[in-house]
Order: C-alpha cells, then sequence, then structure tokens
C-alpha cells in the first residue's frame, strides 16, 4: 500500500533536465550547467522540495567509448546507457555534494508505472528519499528497455513521474524561451507563447524539430504536459541554457511558456 507521508509546507517541484541543456548544445556534459542547478536548488531548498529526471548518460559514456554497432543501434544505446550512467551520478554528486545537497539514483522502466505494486514502490521510495533531504535523480532504465516499452525521451518519464508523485509543478528545461509560434520561428526575433491551457491550440505551433541530441522535441513536451493537465499539475516549459533558469522563471524574470491547469 502507499505509505501515508505527513504533507511540508514546501511546494515540490519536479525538474526535467534534456540532453541537450546539460551538454549547452554541445557533445560533452557541462559541469558549468549542474553546478548552475546545484546552486539554483541550494536557494530555494527552503521554499520547495526537488525531484530531478535527467537525461544524458548515453552523452556522458559517448566521451569515453565508440562501440560498434553490428547492426543493432537499440542495443548500443543500452550499453552507452550502461556505461555513462554512474559517470552522469558521479558528477551530480561530487557538484552537489559541494553545496551540502544529497543525491540519490532511481532508475525506471515505462513498465513500473502500469503495474500497482511497482506504482507504490515508487511512491514510498521517492517520498522517504525526500523526507530524509534526498534529492532523487531519476532517469529511464535505458539498459533493460527495448524498442517497444522505452520512454524515447524523458518528458513522459517526467510526466508519469510528476503526476504519480502529485508534485506542484513540472519544469521543463529546454534549449528555446518556451514554445515559440510557428509564425515567428523563421525570423531573427522568435515569439513566446508566453501563457496556454487549451492544448489544442499549440497543435498549429509546434515545430516537430529535434535538438541535435534530444529525442523528444516539443511535441512530446506538449504531449507531457496533456499528461500532468489531467492532474491539475502545470508545465513550465524554460531556457535551461540560461543561469538561473529556475530561478528567474519563479520570480516572472525571464520568457518562458507556462502551460496552465484546465480551466473549470
Amino acid at each position: 500500500m502507499f505509505l501515508e507521508m505527513d504533507k511540508q509546507d514546501k511546494k515540490r517541484i519536479l525538474l526535467k533536465i534534456g540532453t541537450n541543456t546539460l551538454t549547452k548544445e554541445s557533445d560533452h556534459i557541462s559541469r558549468g550547467k549542474i553546478e548552475d542547478i546545484a546552486r539554483q536548488i541550494a536557494q530555494l531548498q527552503h521554499k520547495y522540495e526537488f525531484i530531478i529526471v535527467s537525461s544524458g548518460a548515453i552523452a556522458v559514456a559517448k566521451q569515453f567509448v565508440n562501440l560498434e554497432s553490428n547492426g543493432k543501434e537499440i542495443n548500443v544505446k543500452q550499453a552507452l546507457a550502461a556505461i555513462g550512467q554512474p559517470h552522469l551520478m558521479r558528477i551530480f554528486q561530487e557538484n552537489f555534494r559541494e553545496l551540502g545537497l544529497l543525491t540519490s539514483q532511481c532508475l525506471l522502466s515505462y513498465a513500473d508505472f502500469e503495474r500497482e505494486k511497482s506504482r507504490q514502490n515508487i511512491w514510498n521510495t521517492i517520498n522517504i528519499l525526500l523526507a530524509n533531504n534526498y534529492i532523487p535523480i531519476i532517469n529511464e532504465n535505458d539498459t533493460v528497455a527495448t524498442d517497444e516499452i522505452q520512454f524515447g525521451d524523458n518528458d513522459k518519464l517526467a510526466a508519469l513521474t510528476g503526476s504519480l508523485l502529485e508534485v506542484d509543478l513540472v519544469i521543463i528545461a529546454t534549449n528555446t524561451d518556451g514554445i515559440y509560434t510557428k509564425n515567428s520561428l523563421n525570423k531573427e526575433e522568435k515569439e513566446t507563447i508566453e501563457n496556454v491551457w487549451d492544448l489544442s491550440k499549440l497543435s498549429n505551433e509546434i515545430s516537430l524539430d529535434k535538438s541535435s541530441q534530444g529525442t523528444g522535441g516539443m511535441e512530446s513536451k506538449v504531449q507531457a504536459a496533456s499528461i500532468l493537465q489531467q492532474k491539475n499539475i502545470e508545465t513550465w516549459i524554460v531556457n535551461g541554457l540560461n543561469d538561473n533558469f529556475m530561478i528567474h522563471a519563479l520570480e516572472n524574470k525571464t520568457l518562458f511558456t507556462k502551460i496552465e491547469t484546465l480551466k473549470v
């Protein structure tokens, strides 16, 4: 059964970080970006508790190895994830520890959200971690996922996790200032869609292009927001390449897309 957890005064934020954000659009994981995330959490921890859903394991591994595919690209990705995940966690742990922040690793698969017992285990474990001031850092369990059951990107993983754990807000860190209007995509000055609740209005606006290293693109972020909307959870799509992107969004000092909860 689901353990009853004492409600704290702190609001719960789930931060989803894509590979393109963690690498700062390069071929290597940026320690500076992870330091930036850690500094923000350290500043905000008196008001908020954080759950992180992070990509980047495969990108880390590519810095060290070049595996032969033998025609099975999915297996290579699984092997790269197995190599890269410990390195990714080490980078998080080292940078967070310098600021007194404790981290923990949770690897999940799509099937975990379909089985009631697994859902209970996720709920209980992560709530206990948070109650003891450990920040859960979640990634898809790529080493055992297959073509049929893998998420394909961590936007859906973030949405399913946020819904299950009843977070107050999901921040998706990407490499744009939110969702741009389609008419402005080919212009020098991009126009951000700042507030929206009717997701059907976004269908003609979103670009189907995907980032250089990520696998989701803006379409998957809107799909994730749709899942979260059903649980009355807001989704913010923020430019994670900027320093202090969470703090500035919370203080409304930057342009981003806020996907609001459904109107009653």
